[in-house]
């Protein structure tokens, strides 16, 4: 038994009265001779704090999953399985499933990627001194407001920030748009992904706030000078 690979290209949508529209559905690829499709799989990448901070919980989103595949296909079967890490391990949610469920092509992808040892040499550099963000000796594309926020929790490393204590100190009645306890979250939620494999040094404490957790692999490049931004 093995596993084949859906094309990647996006695919349109279709009502599901119009499933019988062929011409939408996605093409499987790499399909052996003599072999069949029996079924598929779909890598869901969402921790439960993230999953939290989006109202929900694993459990809800399986379920209304499995509860949409058989509303699709009524004859289908289905079966769950959640992907375990060690705290603190990084990567993005995704790639952690995919290891962990054995998908080959994310296995192979492991194998070459470079010993462990090189990404802890290199890891996150936060220069607040020039106000910039280095993920593996590569500056990271990070708005003013980003790196304000991130600044904000590393100057408050291990205390966890409440939403609203965010949103009075960096945002002022004045600016154009100022979020709220809810928008904060995808302000962080971008942050994150611009954050890329080291993503986790940001962590949401469920139904408080978030708080900058610093690893092995993270340096911060303090000013000369106090920081007017810390109390």
């Amino acid at each position: 038994m093995s596993i084949a690979h859906l094309d990647s290209r996006p695919a349109t949508i279709t009502p599901i009265s119009r499933v019988d529209d062929v011409a939408t559905t996605p093409r499987i690829r790499a399909v052996p001779e003599g072999t069949e499709a029996r079924g598929f799989v779909l890598y869901v990448g969402i921790d439960e704090d993230k999953a939290a901070a989006d109202g929900t919980d694993l459990g809800r989103i399986v379920e209304q999953l499995k509860a949409l595949a058989a509303q699709i296909a009524p004859s289908s079967e289905t079966y769950a399985a959640v992907a375990l890490a060690p705290r603190g391990a990084g990567g993005r949610d995704v790639e952690v499933v995919r290891l962990a469920l054995q998908d080959p092509s994310a296995l192979a992808k492991h194998r070459q990627v470079p010993d462990a040892q090189d990404r802890a040499r290199d890891g996150v550099v936060v220069d607040l001194s020039r106000k910039r963000v280095l993920l593996d000796n590569t500056a990271a594309n990070l708005t003013y407001k980003e790196f304000e926020l991130l600044q904000y929790l590393v100057l408050r490393e291990g205390r966890t920030i409440e939403r609203a204590e965010l949103i009075t100190a960096l945002w002022s009645a004045g600016d154009e748009e100022v979020p709220n306890e809810r928008t904060i979250d995808v302000h962080v939620r971008r942050l994150r992904s611009k954050l890329g494999d080291y993503e986790d040094i940001v962590r949401t404490v469920r139904g408080v706030g978030y708080r900058f957790d610093r690893h092995a692999d993270v340096s911060v490049r303090h000013t000369s000078t106090p920081s007017p931004d810390l109390f």
